[in-house]
This record gives structure tokens, sequence and C-alpha cells, in this order.
């Protein structure tokens, strides 16, 4: 089967899903998540078989990998979502009009959704769930890093489908190769809207080669500002959790913004970094306050490149600013516009970073960790949207709707 075929197949079973009604597709993702508990075996042996090809250095290693823990997380957030209000046919507007005519617009599937993503196989099941709970299709072209757990993934999905005298076509996998990539990103008429989810490179390549719609998610160049009124204690909590739960993710924290005013807490607020081995990239000030007070080995000057990086891995920088202003403008030059933070009692600098700074997500006295649909009570995400146009931050089901209007009357004609 070509990639045109799939397309094709996906554009029909458009149909089949906007006959679905809400109980069934609650139905079939209940019995996904029980399904795929049960088939946890199965999913990580295929998982196995894509990580033993990878480098455990590398940073997509973690966000590869599987464990029981996960599949059983995953199927959590598919019962979440199986069980959150359908955002199909909400009306959003209704109007009498003087010419006698009613007018609605109400909450539709987009249609067909390609998704472009790399090591994520977890990726495979959420898209699947949201895309099948707001009424689309979805297109899953997945990295050839897990090409194994993807399969594995779609067959139980398709098998679930099956059981419930479902059509198959309702998702459809491509194959693993970069032509896929190519066909799918030029599958205007078949394939409505196209999310790339993966790195800065990933994401720059779709939207410059797509004839799609794109919706940017994934980069996050990820800071978090100390300022001078800041609480060490509550910094000390954020900055380790941010940077250490799970850093190859993109709401981790990548540069810790500090006022000069409090350098001297800087060995203290990063103490706890040292035992998760997190290198600094330090610049001159900083640097000068946490040599002999961190480990030599884990200490480095910052450059050029330092700042405006994804690290993906237990590295950070560190950016001495000497005002607020100073602070909001490095974040403004360096920010993806994903997920940002203060640390301030001050509440009229609150105030002020939460209106001058432009992001998804921006945080007082809070872990950038929280960006993500689940935290939300989204039950889950498809990615998080960095643009501004249809949809921003986490996406779940109601920002895989479109709209349209519905109009009657009593055979009014326009004079």
């Amino acid at each position: 089967m070509t990639n045109l075929d799939q397309f094709k197949q996906a554009k029909e079973a458009a149909q089949i899903m906007v006959r679905l009604k809400d109980e069934q597709i609650r139905e079939v993702l209940t019995d996904l998540a029980d399904t795929m508990e049960a088939r946890t075996a199965l999913l990580l042996s295929a998982n196995k078989k894509d990580l033993e090809r990878m480098d455990e250095s590398d940073p997509r290693y973690d966000r590869l990998m599987l464990t029981a823990e996960r599949v059983e997380g995953i199927a959590t957030d598919m019962r979440a979502v199986a069980n959150m209000e359908t955002p199909l046919g909400e009306v959003l507007d209704e109007r009498e009009m003087p010419s006698r005519l009613h007018l609605k617009k109400v909450t539709v599937p987009i249609g067909v959704v390609g998704v472009i993503y790399e090591a994520r196989p977890n990726v495979t099941f959420d898209v699947f769930s949201l895309c099948f709970k707001s009424g689309n299709v979805c297109v899953l072209k997945g990295g050839q890093d897990a090409w194994h757990s993807n399969l594995a993934g779609v067959g139980i999905i398709r098998e679930c489908l099956a059981s419930h005298a479902i059509s198959s076509e309702v998702v459809q996998l491509l194959p693993p190769d970069r032509e896929a990539a190519k066909d799918l990103m030029q599958a205007d008429g078949y394939v409505d809207m196209l999310i790339p989810r993966g790195s800065q490179g990933l994401i720059n390549s779709v939207r410059e080669e797509s004839k799609i719609p794109v919706i940017e998610t994934g980069a996050g160049i990820v800071h978090t500002y100390f300022d001078v009124s800041g609480d060490l204690e509550k910094g000390k909590r954020v900055v380790f959790n941010a940077k250490t739960r799970r850093p190859s993710v993109c709401n981790a924290l990548d540069c810790l913004v500090i006022h000069a005013e409090r350098l001297s807490d800087l060995p203290e607020m990063l103490a706890a970094m040292a035992v998760k081995d997190v290198v600094v990239e330090a610049d001159e000030m900083s640097y000068s306050q946490l040599k002999g007070h961190y480990p030599d080995q884990l200490l480095e000057r910052a450059n050029e490149e330092s700042f405006g990086t994804e690290f993906l891995g237990f590295r950070m920088a560190v950016k001495t600013v000497k005002s607020f202003d100073e602070a909001i403008a490095h974040v403004t030059t360096f920010s993806s516009k994903h997920s940002e933070a203060i640390i301030a009692e001050d509440e009229a600098t609150i105030a002020r970073y939460f209106n001058e700074v432009d992001a998804a997500a921006v945080y007082a006295n809070t872990s950038t960790a929280f960006t993500d649909g689940a935290q939300f009570g989204l039950g889950a995400e498809i990615g998080i949207s960095t643009q501004k146009l249809h949809a921003r931050g986490p996406m779940s089901l109601k920002e895989l709707t479109s709209y349209k209007w519905l109009i009657d009357s009593d055979g009014v004609t326009r004079p």
C-alpha cells in the first residue's frame, strides 16, 4: 500500500468518525486502556528492540523508553480522555436575525490530523485517544527510532477497534522513512492539519515544507527568573524540580536567570543539583559565585551557545541580571514561548512578569514541569503549541475542533 492510499483511506474514514456516538467512543477508549495494560509485556518487548538500537547517553533514550509504570500512566490518561465531555456539538454562538434566520455556531472535528513525531511511543496512544474522542482521524508518522514500539501500539489500537466493529482505517501509521514525512507534508486535500512534535529542526522543516496548515509544538527553551524579592526555599524546590524531574522533556528548565543582588544565594539554591550531576554553564558573575561551592567537574563558563539552547539533559545555564527589565529582555530574546517562570514575593513584580512575558504558560513560584495536558486537567495532550493562531499551550480535545455555522428558517429568501 502506498502512502497516497493511506491518505485516501484516512479521508474516507473521516466520514465514519462523524457517525460515531460519544458512548461508542468512550467504550472503545476504556477498552483500549484495559487492553494496553493487559498487553504491557508485548509493548515492552517491542520497545526493547528500539532501545537496543539507541545509545543510553542519547537525550532521546528516556523519551523512547517505556516501562510498566509509563504504560499504566498512558492508560490512566486515556481513561481520563474517555470520560471527559465530548468537545463536539457545543453551541458557541446562537442568534435570531431580523431577517428571521436562526443561526448556530457549533464545534465540529477538524477531520484528518497528521502528526510527525520522533522517539516518543507514548505519543501514538495520546494522539489516537485525543483524535478519536474529538471525532478526528489520525495519520501517524513516527520516527525510525520508535518503529517497533509504534507498530505494536497501533496493532493493539486496531485490534480494539475491530472488536467494536469500527474500521481500523481511522488510524493510519506511515512508514518511518523520510519519504513518508515528505508525502504527508504534501497531502493537501487529504490531511486537514499537521502537527510536528519533536526537535526544533523537525518543527522548522515541517513549517517550511508543508502545504498543509501547521501547528508548531514541542521545542521548549525554558527559563526561571529568581527575583530580588524571591523566597530562597521556594526557589530551591522549584528550580530543582523543573530541572531534574525529567530533563529530557520540553518543559524542563534550561536557564536560571538570577538577580545580581541574590547571587550570594546561588550556591545554596543549586546545591542539590550536584547530587544529580547537573552541569552548570555559568556567566562570569555566577561562575565567580559558584567557584569553590559547586563541584569543579560540573561547573563550566557559559559561552554563546549556552543561552537559547534546549539541553534535554542534566545541564543548565545561569544568567545574572541587574534589574527586572534586564531579566525580561533576556527571556524575550531566548524564549521559545513554551514555558517561563518567576520566583518572587512582590505581587507587582509577578504581575509585570505575567503581563510582559510572551509564552504559552507563565508561572509564579511554580515548577514549569506542570506544562502538560493531564496536569492542566485536559486528560492528555497532542503537544504544546507555542504559536498564537488557533491553539496555544497544551492541545487537548477542544483544540482539535473547528466549527461551522448552522442556519435554518421558514423559507426566508434574501431580497
